[in-house]
């Protein structure tokens, strides 16, 4: 007996992606594909490509087949799908890949941009059928709920919000096409907790199952190398955005005469943020780093902070300071909340100075310090590992094989199991 055929279906993909969902998706395919199941990435490369993206060479060796959307005309074909919420230019493409009888398993991600809700519709009618919500798009035409790109969303402002975007508003969402299509799907998917409450509080119609995304277990480098500044530091690691919260920050930091903040990243926000800096010492902005150079800059900070203002689906950072037992200090705010109260391995911020206490405590109590490193550690092993997540991933679509009378899937997840 064969193991599954699934099918990812995601605008990006590494490495022609932008922040964490494309990783998450890639992280999963090659978690199925060392399990003995066969996986199919569909993509679309003409978003990548309109959003500013840089070519780059596909990752190979690794099993998965990929299949990226790509027209002459990339622009007017990322407008058509955005405007429709349809199949667009690449109708045929995604015919072919979908066609009835090839997978098993659909799993949509991020499909704002790789058909729209009309996708949900392909693959026939046999295949279970996943969603998971990698951001709010499914309740927000600007997928982050950050109204008027200055403030969490408290209420629907829609139209004014998209303009403040600088996007066409959608007015697919007005005529119950993407309700009309959500029927395709068999289970959705949420991140967090967070993720699954803020969903139906702004209007979802259909429950979701909480599933985590998976991080790589591989064990960290040793020894650790050298640290990457030369004065103890706390770490910033993501997207340069204003949603992102560092505009508070970076004045405690710039006061703090202790120890510096070491921002790693990119955005269109950075030009900002550096004149808040001031130019002052504290604070050093790296740039981007290779997620595979992380390491020593997570390991040799006093604490990582994340200090979202938005409402995030999930927290990379802070898991990925976990797993590197770093300390979190993190906003009380989104699904951070849940993760450091869950696992142990931080302190949470609501104000500035309560920044500044905690900043404080934590480069003074090294044995405090060191304890919250191995609490998140700890957890990060027990809820978030490849090795904690994948039995909860299998047992989703083993519960949808049930509900169906999917035999195949079923014959295929127990021959897994047996292996």
């Amino acid at each position: 007996m064969s193991g599954l055929r699934v099918c990812m279906v995601t605008t990006f993909y590494p490495p022609h992606n932008f922040g964490g969902d494309g990783i998450a998706v890639q992280r999963l395919a090659r978690a199925l594909v060392k399990r003995g199941h066969e996986v199919t990435v569909l993509a679309n490369s003409d978003a990548f490509a309109v959003l500013g993206g840089a070519a780059a060479a596909d990752d190979a060796g690794d099993g998965i087949t990929v299949h990226r959307l790509a027209s002459p005309v990339p622009a007017v074909s990322v407008l058509v799908t955005q405007q429709t919420g349809g199949l667009g230019l690449h109708r045929a493409a995604i015919r072919d890949v979908l066609r009835p009888g090839r997978f098993d398993v659909i799993h949509y991600h991020n499909i704002s941009l790789v058909g729209g809700p009309s996708v949900l519709a392909e693959g026939g009618r046999d295949a279970i059928k996943l969603y998971t919500a990698h951001a709010h798009w499914l309740v927000c035409p600007t997928h982050v709920l950050w109204r008027h790109r200055r403030e969490p969303c408290t209420g629907r402002e829609c139209l004014r919000c998209q303009l403040a975007y600088h996007r066409p508003p959608q007015l697919w969402r007005h005529t119950g096409h993407l309700e009309r299509n959500l029927g395709h799907v068999d289970t959705f998917i949420a991140q967090s907790q967070f993720s699954r409450d803020k969903h139906r509080e702004m209007g979802f119609p259909r429950d979701m199952v909480i599933v985590p995304p998976i991080l790589d277990d591989e064990p960290l480098a040793h020894p650790v190398p050298a640290s990457p500044h030369p004065r103890p530091y706390f770490l910033y690691v993501g997207r340069l955005e204003r949603l992102k919260g560092l505009d508070d920050v970076i004045p405690v930091a710039r006061e703090y005469a202790d120890a510096d903040l070491v921002i790693v990243g990119d955005g269109t926000h950075r030009a900002a943020l550096e004149a808040i800096a001031g130019g002052s010492e504290r604070v050093r902005f790296v740039g981007r780093v290779p997620t595979e150079q992380l390491d020593p800059y997570y390991s040799h900070a006093l604490a990582v902070l994340v200090p979202s203002e938005g409402y995030e689906t999930f927290g990379f950072v802070a898991i990925e300071a976990f797993r590197r037992s770093a300390p979190v200090i993190a906003r009380r705010q989104g699904p951070l909340v849940e993760f450091v109260e869950s696992s142990g391995g931080g302190e949470l911020f609501i104000t500035p100075a309560e920044l500044r206490d905690q900043m404080r405590r934590m480069q003074s109590d090294a044995s405090r310090r060191h304890a919250l490193g191995r609490a998140g550690r700890a957890a990060f092993v027990d809820l978030w590992s490849e090795q904690a997540v994948m039995p909860r991933y299998l047992a989703v679509i083993e519960r949808a094989a049930e509900a169906r009378g999917a035999a195949r899937v079923l014959e295929a997840l127990g021959a897994g199991r047996a292996a």
